[in-house]
């Protein structure tokens, strides 16, 4: 078993620690499996979409959000509770990795707001 604890996936930071069988990040509080990185196929699991709650994402999901998200340059929100179907992961620009179309049109999301329906 290897001593040396990994940065956090979602934001990058160092500062993280184990907790039982997870390792926890105390600056953006994402939590993910030890499992996870004592697999043997680590970019796979780098590069996996996970939503709020950790659940992986795929292609044509459907996906709730957690929390109000205000619309960047229109002053609409997108409603906590709406549900959004078949979404698109994309590697997107600053973390936002979920296309999707919604009551307001198609938009770039982070999965950190998501979680699979």
């Amino acid at each position: 078993m290897s001593t040396t604890i990994p940065a956090c996936p979602q934001c990058g930071q160092n500062n993280t620690y184990p907790d039982g069988a997870q390792y926890i990040c105390p600056d953006c509080a994402f939590e993910w499996p030890q499992q996870a990185e004592a697999g043997t196929d680590a970019p796979e699991a780098a590069a996996a979409v996970r939503d709020a709650h950790g659940t992986p994402l795929a292609d044509g999901d459907a996906v709730i959000l957690v929390k109000d998200l205000k619309v960047k340059g229109s002053s609409s929100v997108l409603k906590k509770g709406s549900k959004i179907k078949g979404i698109r992961l994309v590697d997107g620009a600053d973390g936002h990795n979920v296309d999707c179309k919604t009551e307001l049109g198609p938009m770039l999301l982070k999965s950190e707001f998501l979680k699979k329906a």
